[in-house]
């Protein structure tokens, strides 16, 4: 718990000069460049689009794809405002570790690693609302440091979350018409274990990153 709450400079969640200084500066109702930034965060974090991508590699319907996606922005959502809102912060760079280890987690449960290890099959709507959390609680550790001035604080967090919805969804459509395209394809679940085998080898890479940085700060 010590190490948890701890305060770092993390390398994930690592928002552009730019824009961090323009956070740093802004006071007021900034609703339309808070969306912007919120967008923009979600597009370009790798870690978010790395277990989205898991989470959707087997759903083929809709209606299930929409269930696991709204699991994963309550989440977000959820800890991004209470801690933002709280001034609850956390050592970046364990939160961003759980992060990598979420990409990990979907990879095996795709794999269907826990039922052949265990016997037993993990919840994965609780497990997306679960990492969803700390997803959102990564990223409002990294809003705290920034300071963000109090005056419009909460249209402007809501602005950003907004940001970050129509951003997953931006995202989410471009994996979908990849994988639409790719499941179409006799190679599909040839590849669907390479594929896995990827996705947990690069979440162990984030989470090793993560280590390595909370072992030199």
């Amino acid at each position: 718990m010590m190490l948890l709450f701890a305060g770092a400079d993390a390398w994930a969640h690592n928002v552009a000069e730019g824009d961090k200084g323009y956070i740093q500066e802004s006071s007021g109702v900034l609703f339309w460049p808070f969306v912007y930034l919120g967008a923009k965060h979600m597009v370009t974090g790798y870690d978010h689009l790395l277990f989205l991508f898991g989470v959707i590699f087997f759903l083929y319907r809709m209606k299930d794809i929409g269930i696991y996606v709204t699991l994963f922005a309550i989440g977000h959502s959820t800890t991004l405002l209470f801690g933002v809102l709280t001034g609850i912060s956390a050592n970046a760079y364990v939160i961003d570790a759980i992060i990598g280890l979420s990409v990990v987690y979907k990879a095996l449960d795709n794999l269907g690693a826990f039922q052949r290890w265990f016997g037993f099959q993990p919840n994965t709507k609780w497990a997306t609302l679960i990492f969803g959390l700390f997803h959102g609680f990564g990223l409002a550790t990294k809003i705290l440091e920034f300071e963000i001035a109090a005056d419009g604080l909460i249209p402007n967090l809501i602005a950003f979350n907004i940001g970050v919805e129509i951003g997953q969804l931006l995202a989410l459509g471009g994996i979908l018409i990849v994988m639409g395209y790719w499941r179409r394809t006799s190679s599909f679940m040839r590849h669907a274990f390479i594929a896995n085998t990827v996705l947990m080898a690069l979440g162990f890479l984030l989470v090793g990153y993560q280590i390595a940085g909370f072992a030199v700060s």
